[in-house]
Formats: structure tokens, sequence, C-alpha cells
């Protein structure tokens, strides 16, 4: 084997340097803070933490401002609120709302929460101001005293201004207030700091929160309502009522991964949100630091030595797969283990090392395509030669060949080269090279050569091909302006190689092409099977006829697609196969496939310079042929005894009459008479229906259809008038066809017969002629026999005759109906016939219409 042409792999330490590289200017950016936030929303998002049923949200909304005034309001109301709700069961309330300046009704409000026992309230540490530094705010002193604990209400902002999280321990140094809805689920005592000035921000232990959903996700209650109507019983026993403000004139709003900007949480909420994640341990802590360069590492690692091993078609798969995994750890460590680890960056190593990978492949293959290009170049080049490319006078030369025009003509700058029943002066204007002009039955194109301007004329058939010849010349490409654009050679190194690749690569195009269209488009089925007989190349035919789709042929056995479809026992398609392959001889069988009649060819081949081999079946349709052939049989059997058997009794009566001439009867010369026209029908239907078979469209012309059934039913009037039969015509529209009046004349002649024949004595045939759609129609009735159900699948058959009429004493010859019904499919029409036994028949003939638009 060749080592050119073994795969190409980069080395781990070349993909593993590019990747650190990588890695170093993904950090330099901001690109992995956005992505951690986004990756972390997603999440978030589609799993909302479920709401802690012991929570609820009273809030200070518009409806409340409304019924209880501006705001601030007299803290006497917050007392009865916190009255009313320890009454209802509450066990904890935590408001949200600061009291750190003295004010009317501070009494009443402390009394409120020594009663309760169990109320939170909130720190507040405002931000440092030109000339004054942070400042932590308290309530006043006697809310603070009665008090059940105290927590700061900050909650933190991401650099994206989106709220995901907070710290649970927040202060200024030496002391640490808990989050307010940690403050709320027990009394936490201050946090020490470490030693720090007193004016430090300190905070510690940062959670982020999964929200349970949007604002109003947690049940919440206007606070009004709660004031002013009796508390349901049980709505708040044994819950944590959280107080604050929801009003959008508060401006205690904040962004969350569920809304952004859209639709903000209010604090209380997000508040509310933290003590329903803690009370369910679901609040998610963040990865140590030297976790993220870990797993950078470790992807980097797996990718710098797993890569080079792989195809270049597998490391997509490899990257998403990396990529994919890197999404489930991650979504496995937040909600199962509650820990957040940032992917970002991780994440975009592999999206990184597919172009690197990449590139490191092309720039290894550089040299190996270098030395394979100018042989590929080398390749010859199979197609078929364009039009364009030829001169005119053999352009004259092959269309003379191909079509026989009665005349021609060639002239080179008004100067004739080649002519024939055609004149310059017949040739029209010509202003566009390359187009044909087409004059009634002559043709015209102008022709530009080099410097040299040719005109070709030719004179076409004047009958129906012409317009065929004319569509085909119209699809040739004849301008030779076309087929010698010199293209520009590039000068790029990387271009000249991309050229000559995309040569080398089209003259192999064109020849796959060209082999594999000239594959598909045999007259006959082709299979080409291996050295075991097994299916690896088949074109359409094969699979339009045995109805086996192209993928479950390939790989299949021959033996098993024959045995399949045409079982045979002698000898056994087995045999047939296994000598072809093993004395290497051509063998011939016949097949039949769905009621269709093949003749398979089986051929051994052995490919050039190797060792492989096998068979090419070819299989030929000769299911007309067979048709044909026993048309042919029944064509002698017809001549043998229908025709034969008049033609005997003829002649027999002719000798009687020769013994005694002198005793001539007249019954003996009608039935002479009688043989002889049954003898001269036989005879003139079976011509009729060869000429119906042998009609093409070069016979068709423009006919009226009314005007043909007009002249059938004059033909058949004396017939009817015999059995006292009146034929009732209706239709008065002209209706025209494009087909031959005489073999339909004589088809609707035929069907009128018959209703005659089959009708009884002093009775009616309707004839109809009306348009339907763009189809011309015929109905005729008569009020016969009928044909017996079981008749009429085979009534159109050639040859066939009802039992029925033959019992009668009615006699045919089986060709009526079968010459009407080729005289109808010839003209692209259909027959229909509706009969029951005893009620008569209906024939309706549907003929296309020649020009439907007018």
């Amino acid at each position: 084997m060749r080592r050119d042409w073994l795969p190409i792999k980069t080395t781990p330490w070349s993909l593993g340097l590019m990747l650190v590289i990588a890695l170093v200017m993904i950090q330099a950016t901001k690109l992995p803070d956005p992505l951690n936030d986004w990756v972390y929303d997603r999440a978030i998002t589609a799993w909302p933490a479920p709401v802690d049923n012991n929570v609820v949200i009273i809030a200070i909304d518009e409806f409340s401002l409304e019924q209880l005034g501006r705001w601030p309001w007299d803290r006497d109301l917050h007392a009865s609120l916190i009255d009313k709700l320890h009454q209802a069961g509450a066990a904890t309330v935590v408001m949200d709302i600061l009291f750190t300046e003295p004010g009317s009704g501070d009494n009443a409000l402390a009394e409120a929460m020594e009663r309760h026992g169990r109320v939170a309230l909130p720190v507040y540490l405002s931000a440092p101001t030109r000339g004054r530094m942070i400042t932590e705010h308290l309530p006043t002193a006697s809310l603070t005293r009665k008090t059940a604990a105290l927590g700061h209400a900050h909650i933190e902002l991401d650099n994206d201004g989106v709220a995901r999280g907070l710290y649970l321990y927040n202060g200024l140094a030496g002391q640490l207030w808990p989050a307010l809805s940690l403050a709320a689920e027990q009394p936490h005592p201050r946090r020490s700091s470490p030693p720090l000035p007193g004016y430090t921000n300190v905070r510690q232990d940062y959670r982020l929160v999964p929200l349970a959903g949007g604002a109003g996700t947690i049940p919440t209650y206007s606070y009004a309502n709660i004031l002013n109507y009796p508390v349901i019983k049980d709505e708040f026993t044994g819950k944590t009522v959280f107080v604050g403000a929801t009003a959008a004139g508060f401006g205690d709003i904040l962004p969350t991964p569920f809304s952004g900007l859209s639709r903000p949480m209010s604090g209380v909420e997000f508040h509310a949100n933290v003590f329903s994640a803690s009370q369910q341990h679901l609040l998610i802590s963040q990865a140590p630091d030297w976790a993220p360069p870990a797993l950078n590492l470790l992807v980097l690692l797996l990718l710098a030595l797993l890569l080079p091993k792989l195809r270049p078609g597998t490391t997509l798969l490899a990257c998403t797969a990396l990529a994919a995994g890197l999404i489930v750890a991650y979504l496995m460590m937040l909600f199962v283990v509650r820990v957040h680890l940032p992917v970002a960056s991780a994440l975009v190593l592999p999206i990184a090392a597919i172009p690197i990978a990449s590139g490191l492949r092309l720039a290894m293959t550089n040299r190996f395509m270098n030395r394979q290009l100018d042989e590929m170049a080398q390749t010859p080049q199979l197609s078929l030669p364009e039009p364009s490319n030829r001169h005119p006078q053999q352009l004259l030369t092959h269309l003379q060949a191909l079509f026989h025009p009665p005349g021609w003509l060639l002239a080179s700058d008004n100067e004739l080269l080649e002519v024939s029943g055609m004149t310059l002066a017949q040739a029209p204007p010509t202003e566009v090279p390359g187009h044909w002009q087409h004059q009634q039955n002559q043709s015209w194109i102008k022709l530009i050569r080099g410097n040299t301007r040719y005109l070709l004329g030719l004179t076409l058939p004047n009958d129906l091909s012409r317009e065929l010849i004319q569509l085909y010349l119209n699809q040739l490409d004849l301008d030779g302006q076309t087929g010698n654009q010199i293209r520009p050679r590039p000068s790029e190194n990387i271009s000249a190689r991309i050229h000559k690749v995309r040569a080398a690569t089209r003259k192999l195009g064109e020849m796959q092409s060209f082999i594999r269209h000239s594959f598909e488009h045999m007259p006959d089925g082709i299979i080409v099977t291996d050295e075991l007989g097994v299916i690896r190349f088949s074109n359409r035919h094969i699979e339009d006829w045995f109805r086996e789709p192209m993928p479950s042929l390939s790989g299949m056995p021959l033996t098993t697609l024959l045995e399949g479809y045409d079982p045979r026992d002698q000898p056994p398609w087995y045999e047939i196969i296994s000598e072809t392959l093993t004395l290497q001889q051509s063998r011939n069988a016949d097949l039949t496939v769905h009621g269709k009649d093949f003749l398979i060819h089986l051929a051994p081949f052995a490919l050039p310079d190797t060792r492989q081999f096998g068979i090419i079946a070819n299989i030929s349709d000769i299911s007309e042929l067979r048709e044909q052939q026993r048309q042919h049989r029944e064509a002698i059997d017809f001549i043998s005894h229908d025709v034969r058997s008049p033609l005997v009794s003829q002649l027999a009566l002719i000798e009687q009459l020769k013994r005694n001439p002198g005793h001539i009867e007249a019954r003996q010369l009608d039935q002479l008479g009688r043989l002889a026209r049954r003898s001269y029908q036989l005879a003139e239907e079976f011509v009729q229906l060869a000429r119906a078979e042998q009609l093409t469209e070069t016979r068709f012309y423009e006919c009226e259809f009314l005007a043909i059934v007009e002249n059938a039913r004059d033909s058949v009037c004396e017939q009817a008038q015999e059995k006292g039969i009146s034929i009732l015509l209706t239709g008065t529209e002209d209706l025209w066809l494009k087909g031959n009046a005489e073999l339909l004349e004589r088809a609707v002649i035929n069907l009128l017969t018959n209703a005659v024949q089959y009708s009884p004595s002093d009775s009616a045939i309707s004839v109809h002629v009306y348009q339907a759609a763009h189809l011309a129609c015929l109905a005729i009735s008569d009020e016969g026999y009928g044909i017996d159900p079981q008749e009429l699948p085979y009534l159109f058959d050639r040859y066939h005759r009802q039992k029925r009429s033959e019992v009668s004493g009615i006699h045919g010859t089986g060709l009526g109906l079968s010459f009407v019904k080729t005289v109808v499919e010839k003209h692209r029409g259909a027959i229909a016939v509706d009969s029951k036994p005893d009620e008569g028949t209906t024939f309706t003939l549907k003929l296309p219409i020649a020009h439907p638009m007018h």
C-alpha cells in the first residue's frame, strides 16, 4: 500500500500549543463572563426552583397606595398589619421596609412586634458619597430592641446589571449582618470579620439564587386587602410573611434571568425567593477559584490527545460531544451538587479546536496535495464534444444525416458554399448569432467562427415532425463565442493550487458524470455483482422493475433477488449464477417480474490490474416482444379458424352448384352471399384493427367530432330501420379534435352497429355528444340485452366474444370493441362501459379537445 494515501494526522504537541494560545486569548477578552451568565440564565429559567409552601408576600402595590394614601404611611398601619398576621398564625414576619428615622407610631409598632415575637427588620448600608464614607443604617432604637432579628437587604447586581445572587453576610468591618431572608429562618448572630478598618464594607459567602420564576410566582396578597378585610383561616398559619414594596414608584426593582428589564422583580420578591430556596437547601455556591482553570486544562489535554487520532470527518462530532458533556456536567453540578462551575472557557475550547485542528491538517496535507495535483491533472477528459466547437460545414453534414431535410443552404459572408432547394433571398435578417429563426418550414441561424460569419438554413418536412425538430434545434448551443473563453491563470500560490484542483476535479467529475448518466440511461437494466454474487451497482431500471429501493438492492445477493420474484427449479438461479462465476461463461435465462417478461444475460468480468471479478447482468424487457408473439399466434388462430371456416363453406357450396348447375336455388345463392359478406367483414375488421394499431400522430389533423358522429349514424341508419330501431342524436356544439376522422368514424360505427345488433326491435338508441371540461364526450345508450358482469373485464380483449350473444345467434369477430379501444387510446382518450343484464348498455368515449382554451 502506498504511504501517500495514509490518513494525515496532527501531533498532540502542535495542537496543544495552539489550544494554549487560544485559551490565553479567550481569557484576555471579556467573552467568558457574559457566556457564563448566559449559560446559567438558560439553565435556571429552563428548570426553575419549586416554591416553598411556607412563604408568602404582602405587597405594598399600587392598589394599596390608592386605598391607604401616599407613602410613607403612619406606622400604626404596620402595627395593625403585624397584629392581624399574629392573629392569623404567621410564624415570622419580615418587614422589608426601612425604619431608620423616628416617626409617629413607633411605640405602637414596637409593641406589635413584641406581641408577635418573630419580626425581622432590614439593615441598610448607604453607598459612600463625596465627603462621606459608607454608613450603616439600623432601625430606630425602639424598634431595634423589639425586633427578633436584623438582616441586610442588599442584593448584588452582576456586570450586566442582572440580579442572580447575594452575600449571606454583609456589613462593616468588625460585625457582619446575615441576609434578611437568612435572619427570617431563625435568629442568626452577627458574624465577626477580619481585622480591617471600620469603614470597610465586608461581604462573605456569596450564593446564587435559583429563582422560582418571574415576578408574581410566589403567592402575593395586597397590603390593603389584608388590612381592610378578614383574613381567611389558615391562610398564614405557620408561614413566613415578607412585607415590602412592589409598586413601580418605589424604585426597588431588579432585573433577573427570568425577565431582564422587560418585567423586573421587586426586592421583597427576591428576598422571598432567597428564603424559599434556602428552606429547600437549593442555594448555589461558587466553585473554588482553582476549579475553572483545572477544568480548562483537562479539556485542553483531552482535545490535544484525542483529536490527532481522529479522522477529519469525526472531529466535529467529537468536539460537539465534548461540549455536550461539559453542558451535562455543568447541569449536574448546578442542580445536584448545587455548585456553580463556570464553563465558558472550557466550552469555547472545543469550538476553537475545530478550525485549529483543520488548519493544522490542511498545512500538513499541503505537500501531499502538491505531489498529487500534477498526477490528477493528467487524467484524460471524457465528455461529449460541444456542438459550438464544430465547423458550420461539419454541422450541416451532421444535420443532413440526422434529419434528411428536403433543402439546405450554407453561406460564408454571402458566398454560397452548399445549397439545395433554398436561396439567400429567402433568409430573414438574423441579428443575434447562435439563435435559430423559424419561418414556417424553414429554419435559419447565423454562426461566427473566428472572423468569419456563416449563414446556415434548413428546409424541414412540412408535417408534425417539423415543430419537434425546431424545438430540438433551439436546444442546441451552437454559439462558438461561449466555448472559447480563456480563463485567467491565478498568480497566487494557493489560488494556483485551487485552480489545478478544480481542473483535475472537473475532469474526474465529467468522466464520472458521463459514466453515471450512461449507466443510468441505458435501455436495459444493469446489475453489477462482486465475486460472491452480491449486488454492488444497479441502475434505475432495476429499481423500477423489481420495485425495490436502491439502498436495499445494494448488498443483496443476486440469487436472493431473482428467487424472490421468479422462483424456478430447473435450473435453479443459484446454479446459473454460480456456474457463471466458476466456469467464467455467459448464461441466458428468462425472467418474469410482476407480470412482465424479461431476458437476463449474465456475463463474467474481471477488473484489470486487480484480483476482483464479478458478474454483469443485462436485463432486457421483452414484454412487448412476447405480447407481439402472442398476438401473432392469436392472429394465426383467427385466420385458421374464423376466416378459413366461411371460405371452406363457400368452396363447398360452389362445388355443389357446379355438380348441378341447372338447379340453382335462391336459398343457396343467399347462403353463398352471407358467407362472402362474413369473410369480407372478418377481413375488413382485421385490416382496420391493424391500421388502428399503426396509427401515429403524424396522421392527425383537425376534425369536428359532431360531424363524425353524424356520418357514423347515417352509415347504420338502414340497418337500424330494418329492425324498427330509432337513433336519437343530441348535441349541437362544434367540438374540434386533433385526430384521424376516418378511424374515429369507424369506431363510432362499430359502437352503433353493436347497439343495433344487441337491441330488440322497435327500441331506441340514444346518442349524446357534449363537452365536459377539456374533453369531447360521446355517450351511446341502447335498450338491449346488456352485458353480464363477469364479461365486462374482458369486453375489449381481442377475439373475445360474449357467451350470451353467441348462444342467442349473434356471431361477431371479437375485433370490433378491441378496434374501438385501440383508436381511442391512440387519440389519448378513454372509453368506459356501464351495463346491466336486460336493462341496456351505455358506452362513453372521452377525447381531448384540440384547443381547450378557445
